[in-house]
C-alpha cells in the first residue's frame, strides 16, 4: 500500500484529478448509482401504495428476483458507505454556492450512514434497538422503514441535485474558483454600450 502511495503521488493525486480533469465523469457516474438507489426505493413505494403488495413482497426491482439484497443489512449499509464515500470524494470540485449546498447533502448522508451502521450492527450482534424483533434505527422508532429511507434518500438526493445544477452553471466568480470543466453554460460578457 504504501508503495502505491509513493508512486505518482499516491491518493492524493488521484483525489485531486478525480476533482479536476475527471470530475464531469465522477459526478456523472455517481449520479447513476444514486438514481439506480432511487429507482429501487420508488419502485418499492409503488409495490406498496400502488400495487397493494405486502411489506415482504414489495421489494423493489432487484429485491424480486434476489430477495436476499432487501433483507441484507451489509448491503444497505455497503451502499450507505459508497455514498458518503462519493459525497466526500466528489468535495474538493465544488466551489461556491454549489459546495454550500454539496456540504449539506453530505451532512445528511453522515446521519443516513450513522443509521445504516446501527442497523448493521444489530444484526451483527443479534441484539436490536428497543429490543424490536429486526434491527431499527433511532428515528426508525417513530417512523416506519420503508417511508424513512425515501425521506433520507429525497433528502440526500435534493441538496445534490442543487449543488450538480450550480456547478454546472457558476457565477464568474465561483467558475473563476474552479479547477474541472464541468460548467455549461459560457461566462457572460458584458454588452457594449451603444455609442
Amino acid at each position: 500500500m504504501a508503495n502505491v502511495l509513493e508512486q505518482g503521488g499516491g491518493l492524493r493525486s488521484a483525489v485531486r484529478t478525480l476533482n479536476t480533469r475527471y470530475h464531469r465523469a465522477g459526478l456523472a457516474f455517481y449520479l447513476f448509482i444514486v438514481v439506480a438507489h432511487w429507482a429501487e426505493h420508488v419502485a418499492q413505494a409503488v409495490q406498496i401504495w400502488v400495487l397493494g403488495w405486502s411489506l415482504p413482497e414489495a421489494r423493489g426491482v432487484l429485491g424480486v428476483p434476489f430477495p436476499w439484497l432487501v433483507t441484507s443489512e451489509w448491503m444497505h449499509y455497503g451502499y450507505a458507505l459508497i455514498m458518503l464515500v462519493g459525497l466526500v470524494l466528489l468535495l474538493p470540485g465544488f466551489t461556491g454556492r454549489a459546495r454550500t449546498w454539496w456540504k449539506i447533502s453530505l451532512g445528511v448522508q453522515v446521519w443516513h450512514h450513522l443509521e445504516h451502521l446501527l442497523l448493521l450492527l444489530q444484526a451483527l450482534f443479534g441484539a436490536n434497538l428497543a429490543g424490536r424483533a429486526a434491527p431499527t434505527s433511532i428515528i426508525q422508532l417513530l417512523v416506519p422503514r420503508v417511508e424513512l429511507h425515501l425521506f433520507y434518500n429525497a433528502l440526500v438526493f435534493a441538496p445534490m441535485v442543487v449543488a450538480m445544477y450550480l456547478h454546472r452553471r457558476p457565477s464568474a466568480a465561483e467558475r473563476a474558483a474552479m479547477r474541472c470543466a464541468c460548467a455549461t453554460v459560457p461566462e457572460r460578457r458584458p454588452v457594449a454600450e451603444a455609442a
